[in-house]
């Protein structure tokens, strides 16, 4: 039988990663930001194992996760608020991103879903800035349409968090990164 831990009351977020307590907040990579909402010890085979589980923010997905694997699986603190400005930095610098590449559209959206899963809040910034721009160029591909929204709403999720400010305010200061787009290409 599973034991399970009464949650906290309200987000917190530890800077421990092997001692997550329930209503910590942390990001599992590609998924985005969760809530640790129990710990749970169960019997797998002859041996006792502990689990985090967690529930994804953005889209309600349980995620089940030993706690010794935290490290392997990628799991991670949300970022603090100082390192907005960082993310913010790189949105902002546009002559570095490889948009403007002649990559056929397949082997961009390997190296941006590569990108995604790593896990990295920056590497997810230099995803969406790239297709932003690109967006602004050309029509997007079905996938890379798909890529762009999930970085953004990883994106979103986590600078939101991270600055105690709403989602639509966060949209709003990252597209402002941004030259206006042409209304032929405006986002949909």
């Amino acid at each position: 039988m599973a034991q399970k831990v009464k949650p906290k009351k309200g987000p917190v977020v530890k800077k421990g990663p092997n001692n997550y307590q329930p209503g910590d907040l942390v990001v599992y990579p590609a998924h985005g930001v969760g809530r640790i909402e129990t710990i749970e010890s169960r019997n797998i085979g002859d041996t006792r194992q502990d689990f985090y589980i967690m529930k994804i923010l953005e889209t309600n997905m349980v995620i089940m996760i030993p706690t010794q694997n935290l490290t392997a699986v990628g799991i991670r603190n949300v970022i603090c608020k100082k390192e907005v400005s960082k993310i913010y930095n790189i949105i902002r610098s546009q002559e570095e991103c490889g948009a403007g590449d002649n990559q056929t559209w397949n082997r961009r959206y390997k190296e941006y879903m590569d990108k995604i899963k790593t896990g990295s809040l920056y590497e997810v910034a230099e995803v969406f800035r790239d297709l932003f721009l690109l967006k602004m160029t050309k029509d997007l591909s079905f996938g890379e349409r798909k890529l762009l929204d999930t970085a953004q709403g990883l994106l979103v999720k986590e600078l939101s968090i991270a600055k105690g400010a709403e989602e639509k305010t966060v949209i709003s200061e990252i597209e402002s990164f941004f030259p206006k787009m042409p209304p032929s290409h405006a986002a949909g």
